[in-house]
């Protein structure tokens, strides 16, 4: 690990940035063992595009369910089968609390 701000080159825009030292700790306390190749604006932009692009698919694949917990209706991430019980997210929340 280096003792210095390191400058870098994004290798998607050219554009150069810095690697702090502090970064770069943080780099190795997370295990990462490669260098930043996107600066930060691409970075961001890349994660941007990638959330919208989970948004949309969550939005287009949510199925309607009944809670089993309150009877409210609710949306949830996967078909249900009738085979578990199916809870509304305040539901959820609140049985995932008790549990822990």
């Amino acid at each position: 690990m280096g003792s210095q701000d390191k400058v870098l080159t994004c290798r998607e825009c050219g554009a150069t940035f810095v690697f702090t030292v502090g970064e770069q700790q943080f780099y190795a306390s997370k295990g990462l063992l490669n260098e930043p190749s996107h600066c930060p604006a691409c970075r961001a932009a890349r994660r941007n595009r990638s959330a919208g692009t989970r948004e949309e698919s969550e939005r287009r694949h949510l199925h309607e369910a009944v809670c089993a917990a309150c009877g409210r209706p609710a949306l949830v991430p996967f078909e249900p089968k009738g085979d578990r019980p199916v809870y509304c997210s305040e539901c959820y929340q609140r049985m995932r609390g008790q549990r822990a």
